[in-house]
């Protein structure tokens, strides 16, 4: 039997893990809990911009008023984990629950884009979160290969389709809730590793782990 992140225990032991990071994560600094295992990671202007290129294709075609949201706790099954994700759309209608969270059953899409402290994570272990919680639409975006991999089609507790493509081929997510193709053009890579497009050169700012789930979350980083 799979852990639920609603079951009174695991509920309890993530808060006593996550809470505390509210106030104890610097400026500047993403945190979260995968495996029961608290990680800590630098915020680059080139993951926002990759983020925010995302979002905005997401609001031209859903709207303003769709709910996405930005590094806000994500509760999901296996034991012990609290996602903030780069960027995930909820369904329409969806509501947090009790204790103010949104549950991932209500998640259509989710992003994440790789650094460089969290990609064994992002590959591994929250890869295999978002199957098992049957998140229908999963994207990891890779500026280190230049490289974007879509895994659609949860079941069993893994992904049955998985397409990999290279920077500047669209992501076709015509056959999901979404309805559109991302373009994938303008996403930076690291200019140091790499050749291609360059690094976002402008402070695209930093924004600390968010209590509040609200859309604007999303839209207004700090």
């Amino acid at each position: 039997m799979r852990n639920e992140p609603g079951d009174g225990s695991d509920r309890r032991a993530l808060n006593e893990l996550f809470e505390p990071l509210y106030e104890t994560v610097p400026e500047g600094m993403k945190a979260e809990v995968v495996d029961g295992v608290v990680s800590t990671w630098p915020q680059r202007s080139m993951y926002w911009e990759i983020t925010m290129s995302v979002l905005c294709q997401l609001d031209i075609r859903c709207g303003q008023r769709s709910r996405l949201m930005s590094d806000v706790r994500l509760d999901l099954p296996r034991r012990l984990n609290a996602f903030c994700p780069d960027l995930f759309k909820l369904s329409d209608g969806a509501e947090p629950d009790e204790e103010g969270h949104w549950r991932y059953q209500d998640v259509e899409f989710v992003l994440e884009v790789i650094s460089r402290e969290t990609g064994l994570h992002d590959y591994g272990p929250k890869k295999a979160a978002y199957a098992e919680g049957k998140v229908p639409v999963h994207l990891i975006v890779d500026p280190y290969t230049a490289k974007w991999h879509l895994h659609t089609l949860p079941e069993n507790g893994a992904y049955r389709s998985q397409q990999s493509m290279d920077f500047g081929a669209p992501v076709d997510l015509t056959s999901t809730a979404l309805g559109l193709t991302l373009e994938t053009g303008e996403f930076p890579r690291d200019c140091r590793r790499r050749s291609g497009p360059r690094c976002a050169p402008r402070d695209a700012g930093t924004h600390r782990l968010t209590r509040s789930p609200t859309p604007a979350t999303a839209r207004t980083p700090r």
